[in-house]
């Protein structure tokens, strides 16, 4: 077990040419040094083609060293109380003697594209705690509740040692799905009296999710909690199970009593344990990696477009023309479909 160490959230960026060797970049991150994998996280991120080739090797000699990790996606409107709850749990894991990772997505400011929620300053506990690691990023332009790099860091903490890998997506919505096709457990956040009731039942995340659970059902929101928790079992007998027969279950929580959490432990095991025997654990991690696969190729198309001066200028010419209702969307993409073949 690698030994604990706390977390540097913001590494000194290392220049290109004083880049370590791969191997050694490798080693420290296997080792469990926190100050390493938040430089290797950094790399991903980063989109300068030199780091990004330096990110690949990297990213390619620690996959053989991934997939112990349990990794849970937790999705929930503003104010629900996602932060405070991870903590809470982030805790409680961290107590028992497991590692816990949190990459925490954030909206982006439209100006710096940075972090704007900070976090690493909202769960001050968790973020330093010998044995967890908090990595607040910035969605930027990506959709689904994810930020660009976020395959690849959950990757990096896999391969860094961490028992729990918490993914917090920026919110929860129809757009919020992407998250679902990257863990083994998505749970979504819901409060009861904040308008979830009726926000929250949408077939297209819900049906998406292997655990629902109520948030601050303490004190005078208790009852409001128990309701709320009984309308959505009720709305949930519709739904059909999920194609390896997991139902999701309902269960109430709180951050600030430390209630329920111990039954959601025991919930995620159960879950484990169904999908294992339906064999369904390893299928699912399979076909995660084949839509990373699908979306990389989309992404690296996008980049070389964007990145070469006659096809982005060729792009701006068809879009133009798809506006003035010349061509078809599917003409103009193919089109530019090959004016990239002229290029390769």
């Amino acid at each position: 077990m690698p030994s604990p160490a706390r977390f540097a959230s913001m590494p000194t960026p290392i220049p290109s040419s004083h880049w370590p060797a791969v191997d050694e970049w490798a080693a420290h991150v296997l080792a469990g040094r926190v100050d390493w994998l938040a430089r290797a996280l950094s790399l991903v991120e980063n989109r300068r083609p030199e780091a990004q080739e330096r990110a690949q090797q990297i990213l390619q000699r620690l996959l053989p060293h991934t997939g112990h990790a349990l990794r849970v996606g937790l999705s929930g409107a503003p104010g629900v109380g996602k932060s405070s709850f991870i903590e809470a749990w982030g805790v409680h894991r961290a107590e028992t003697g497991q590692r816990v990772a949190v990459l925490a997505i954030d909206p982006s400011s439209s100006r710096s594209r940075g972090s704007i929620l900070g976090d690493k300053t909202r769960m001050n506990r968790l973020s330093t705690h010998p044995r967890a690691f908090v990595r607040p990023s910035a969605a930027g332009t990506t959709l689904g509740g994810v930020a660009r790099a976020t395959r690849e860091s959950l990757l990096l903490c896999d391969a860094a040692g961490f028992d729990l890998i918490i993914l917090e997506t920026v919110g929860v919505g129809q757009s919020e799905t992407l998250a679902a096709g990257m863990v083994d457990a998505y749970v979504v956040l819901l409060q009861a009296g904040g308008g979830d009731e009726l926000q929250g039942i949408k077939r297209g995340i819900l049906e998406l999710a292997d655990h629902v659970l109520i948030t601050k059902a303490d004190g005078a929101n208790l009852e409001a909690a128990r309701r709320a928790a009984g309308e959505f079992r009720s709305a949930f007998q519709y739904f059909p199970p999920q194609d390896d027969g997991w139902r999701p279950e309902v269960a109430l929580c709180s951050a600030a009593e430390g209630t329920g959490l111990a039954e959601f432990d025991a919930r995620l095991a159960q879950l484990e344990a169904h999908r294992r025997q339906a064999g369904s654990w390893e299928s699912r991690r399979l076909a995660q990696r084949i839509a990373w696969f699908e979306e990389a190729t989309g992404q690296l198309l996008a980049d070389l477009i964007d990145s070469d001066t006659q096809l982005r200028a060729q792009r701006e010419s068809l879009r133009r023309a798809v506006e003035r209702r010349e061509l078809t969307p599917w003409q103009a993409a193919r089109q530019l479909v090959q004016g990239i073949r002229g290029k390769l």
